[in-house]
């Protein structure tokens, strides 16, 4: 599995983390692995992340300001725009998950039409839908602020990229 952590600044609209970055797992799950979706479903529960659904990626820009996500692809590939309009297109294919940060923007850009992607929270996490435009940007910023670590990387459990790549001193 190769992982790569990808920082964004806010473009004051998507607003990002302010601190922890974007962190992409290529290859969490084998691609080959004849039901990636649960695949995806266990591996996320049994690093303590639930609350799941399984559908696609959004094709207008949005975030969450309340909770982090992880995003598992089941099936398919697709082009993503994370970060905003500032922010970085990445090919995303089966067997990939990318964990967001709250506030992290992300748009689908296009997709094969088999796409499937698996997502998840923390414990405890309630999520909203921030789109692009929205007020309240200083209420919005002080939210994303506040949603503490997870205690476990959804991907490798408490020895996971996430808990040094999210440290407080970064």
């Amino acid at each position: 599995m190769k992982i790569e952590a990808l920082r964004f600044s806010d473009d004051g609209d998507v607003p990002n983390h302010p601190q922890w970055p974007m962190i992409v797992y290529q290859g969490a799950v084998e691609a080959s692995e004849g039901d990636a979706a649960t695949a995806f479903e266990e591996l996320f529960a049994r690093n303590g992340w639930g609350d799941g659904w399984r559908n696609g990626i959004y094709a207008f820009p949005h975030y969450h300001s309340n909770a982090h996500e992880v995003l598992g692809i089941a099936a398919g590939e697709a082009v993503v725009r994370f970060g905003g309009l500032q922010g970085r297109e990445l090919r995303v294919a089966k067997g990939d998950a990318v964990l967001l940060p709250a506030g992290t923007g992300h748009q689908r850009l296009s997709s094969s039409p088999d796409l499937l992607v698996i997502g998840a929270y923390p414990p405890g996490s309630g999520r909203d839908l921030m789109r692009s435009g929205e007020t309240e940007k200083a209420l919005i910023r002080n939210r994303i602020g506040k949603v503490a670590k997870p205690l476990t990387d959804p991907i490798a459990g408490a020895d996971g990229a996430m808990v040094s790549l999210w440290s407080s001193r970064t």
